[in-house]
């Protein structure tokens, strides 16, 4: 006898008392079928309820042919009556985003025709993945319209119609189903097969934020976060952007304006910064003019900056010429020659010195995980 779904009855209901009609060890815990049951199983895009059974907490809910299994951290007697709570914070965080994600794919379908080709709710975001392109500006008309429908309270009508009443409406479903159909109706808004749990009503939701959208596939995908989540992340945004206008001494709706002239300055900055390095490299390299096998140590100075700075070196000098830059943990080096093959010598001093890097037969670059007379040692061999 299949267990019967008090969740379907009473997705408010938070708690049951049930007769346990089996449990077994499996891989991970416990396996126990109930009669009765309030923890909905994983299914339709919306994770297992969490919670507990008499002292036993709820690790995972799966349908197995009708039945719902719970997998326990300890074993229940069987022909026992316990008493079963859900952990309703979660049930109703996920009511929420079910409900705000059917609203979102509605109002695409209905304005672009895009299908809801994918649908996950994951422990930071959500994401629904459309069967066509939407922009960010887009993204901003739909996420305005799912929250209209929210200030509306429209309530959710759920039914399961006969298959002659079931030819005649026009809803969306990801998948040909066979048997009962389970419709989920938010008025005009959207109708769609659903076997998951939703709000009473659309206000309910109390908000919905979409994140982001991405080309995926030969369509998008969006992120959004509805209800308590989009609140939450919304005031992160916020205070974020509260000490970045302190630190700016912008106000918090021009944060923006002044990060892009600080990003320019700074651009402008690195620029200088690598003209006078260069005039430096130059210095350096006509005061080392006419030698061979030039090894050096800088303090400091960026990959890129010891590339050019063996670069510069290396034209005015014969053999090889070796810069090392310090760094937190040990030294980036450049080393370069104007005749010959690097890389089995780069092998051996990567083997030595706890280093990695690569690069032309000529001209190699990596870093290594040693002190200043490491190097040197192994420079005199």
């Amino acid at each position: 006898m299949a267990t019967e779904k008090l969740y379907y009855l009473d997705q408010y209901q938070t708690e049951m008392d049930a007769v346990v009609r089996s449990c077994e060890a499996v891989k991970g815990g416990y396996a126990v079928v109930l009669d009765q049951t309030v923890f909905y199983p994983t299914g339709g895009g919306q994770p297992y309820d969490t919670g507990t059974l008499g002292d036993a907490n709820i690790l995972d809910v799966s349908d197995v042919d009708g039945e719902v299994v719970h997998l326990c951290d300890r074993p229940l007697s069987v022909g026992e009556r316990v008493h079963g709570k859900i952990d309703w914070d979660r049930r109703f965080m996920l009511m929420q985003h079910h409900s705000g994600e059917q609203l979102v794919s509605g109002i695409v379908h209905s304005r672009f025709g895009y299908d809801n080709v994918g649908f996950h709710m994951g422990s930071e975001v959500i994401t629904i993945d459309f069967s066509g392109e939407l922009d960010y500006e887009t993204l901003r008309d739909i996420e305005y319209a799912a929250n209209e429908a929210i200030y509306a309270n429209i309530p959710c009508h759920i039914f399961y119609p006969d298959r002659e009443t079931l030819k005649t409406l026009s809803y969306r479903s990801k998948k040909e189903i066979e048997g009962q159909v389970r419709l989920v109706q938010f008025a005009d808004v959207d109708l769609c097969a659903c076997c998951g749990l939703h709000v009473a009503h659309s206000g309910e939701i109390g908000l919905i934020k979409l994140l982001s959208t991405t080309k995926f596939h030969n369509g998008s995908r969006v992120e959004l976060l509805c209800g308590k989540k989009a609140l939450q992340w919304l005031n992160t945004v916020a205070d974020q952007n509260r000490e970045i206008s302190g630190l700016l001494s912008a106000k918090p709706n021009q944060t923006a304006s002044y990060v892009r002239r600080q990003a320019e300055e700074l651009n402008q900055a690195k620029l200088r910064c690598a003209q006078l390095e260069n005039q430096l490299f130059s210095l350096k390299a006509q005061a080392l003019a006419g030698q061979t096998d030039i090894l050096l140590f800088e303090d400091s100075l960026s990959p890129d900056s010891t590339r050019r700075l063996c670069d510069a070196i290396l034209h005015g000098c014969s053999g090889y010429c070796a810069v090392f830059s310090k760094k937190e943990g040990g030294y980036n080096y450049a080393i370069g020659t104007k005749d010959g093959d690097l890389r089995s010598f780069v092998k051996e001093l990567n083997t030595a010195l706890q280093g990695r890097g690569g690069g032309k037969p000529n001209f190699v670059q990596g870093s290594v995980s040693a002190n200043e007379e490491s190097i040197r040692t192994f420079f005199q061999r």
